[in-house]
């Protein structure tokens, strides 16, 4: 019979990496958070972030993730009291895969620097400001429907407002989802659910599991959500050799860069990110997301089928998707696609984060056009910053990456935009000379 110490020490041990890096695989998963070890194994399915954004850590050191989604700290820590197994030797590093710790270190002194100087406190003023101007683009494009009628010009102007306001929803959602906003996670939550259901037909549920994952392990196959590309696309300098060598062609991938106009920004959100929306909420049961985005069809339909009938209302929609479409494409691709892509390198936070996404000079145009995004490299370093912040935290940033010789790229608007279409561009080139020659 097992002795009560040797029970005592299966509830709670102490462990190497070695030990630590087994349990990995689905139904058994650790992960190490400031040097405790938790047992994440069942957790992980009621998880709000999604299960798989802590399957993405399994086996490795999530305490600069951990730190960097979660604003409440302490109370995260409260609820993962009964997941915790044990800690690490004290013969064993705070660091797994022989990160830089000096770097690692620098990078938590810096995030204690931006706490203490007040860049992760939110001034309610400027998003109630931006709230305010989505819901005014929307009323003046009603009012303009009801004032002069639905002739082709106006209905074209009509169109720009009504794509204008969805895609800075869009960006609104954004700041929200990531906790961003408000004191609490609950207030944040429910104005999520509120700005991307009612104010954009889609679901808070879905946006969380996919766009976590983004964070989590950005540019990185089978863990970044947003290079999967369903084999339309081969994308970074891995990859297109990777199906070079296997004669995989789905399609002539050395044309990516021209079928990129017809089936990239034209078609990711009226088409494929509105079917993969409601499959997921219905799939995994979001009822309450379900009701809110049906809320937003519900009010469109009895604002424009009154003026244009069913069937104008409806390509009044998909219209209005196909130009928000392209907007959300090339401002997310721009700080993405260009860079590093590649399978899991094990990084730290700062390395990880910076070979995978680039910034946007800054301009008043440029701020509001991107959501802030083209500061990609601030948000994706501290998500839970307010993005009216990111101009604050830049300086710091890129002094710590001179010291520790991590490159800090920042493009021109048009620049970047380019950059999506040469880097398509050469890694069709690359499938091209693998699937020719090797």
């Amino acid at each position: 019979m097992e002795s009560e110490g040797a029970k005592k020490k299966s509830k709670f041990g102490t462990y190497t990496w070695e030990e630590v890096q087994k349990h990995t695989k689905f139904g058994d998963q650790w992960i190490v958070v400031e040097r405790k070890v938790y047992n994440v194994s069942q957790w992980v399915k009621r998880h709000p972030g999604g299960l798989r954004i802590i399957g993405h850590y399994a086996g490795e050191d999530a305490t600069e993730a951990f730190t960097a989604f979660h604003p409440d700290l302490q109370l995260v820590r409260k609820y993962m009291k009964p997941l915790l197994i044990g800690e690490l030797e004290a013969s064993e590093p705070s660091q797994d895969c022989q990160k830089n710790a000096a770097l690692v270190e620098d990078f938590r002194a810096l995030r204690e620097h931006l706490e203490a100087e007040g860049c992760f406190k939110t001034q309610p003023l400027f998003f109630m400001l931006h709230l305010g101007h989505i819901l005014l683009l929307e009323v003046i494009a009603l009012m303009l429907v009801w004032c002069f009628g639905t002739g082709w010009i106006n209905t074209a102007i009509v169109a720009v407002l009504m794509a204008t306001a969805q895609s800075q929803a869009g960006w609104l959602q954004h700041d929200f989802g990531h906790l961003s906003v408000c004191k609490t996670s609950r207030w944040n939550h429910l104005v999520h659910k509120f700005v991307i259901g009612h104010l954009k037909g889609a679901s808070a549920g879905w946006w969380n599991h996919r766009h976590f994952q983004h964070h989590a392990k950005p540019n990185v196959f089978k863990k970044d959500p947003d290079v999967n590309m369903l084999n339309a696309f081969v994308v970074g300098k891995v990859q297109p050799v990777e199906y070079g060598v296997k004669k995989i062609k789905h399609l002539p991938y050395n044309h990516q860069h021209k079928y990129f106009f017809f089936i990239g920004p034209p078609l990711l959100i009226p088409v494929y990110f509105q079917f993969q929306i409601f499959h997921n909420m219905i799939v995994h049961g979001l009822w309450v997301d379900l009701a809110w985005c049906i809320s937003y069809y519900v009010r469109y339909f009895l604002c424009y089928t009154q003026f244009y009938g069913v069937f104008w209302a409806v390509i009044l929609f998909n219209f209005v998707r196909f130009m928000e479409s392209h907007w959300f494409v090339w401002v997310t691709q721009m700080s993405h696609m260009p860079m590093h892509i590649d399978y899991e390198k094990h990084q730290d936070w700062l390395s990880m984060q910076l070979v995978a996404t680039c910034n946007i000079e800054q301009s008043p145009f440029n701020d509001w056009f991107s959501g802030h995004l083209n500061f990609q490299i601030e948000h994706h370093l501290f998500p839970t910053m307010p993005r009216h912040n990111y101009w604050r935290a830049a300086p710091h940033v890129r002094a710590l990456c001179d010291k520790y010789g991590v490159k800090y790229q920042e493009k021109t608007l048009y620049g970047a935009f380019a950059d999506i279409i040469r880097s398509l561009e050469e890694s069709g080139e690359l499938w091209l000379d693998a699937y020719l020659n090797k």
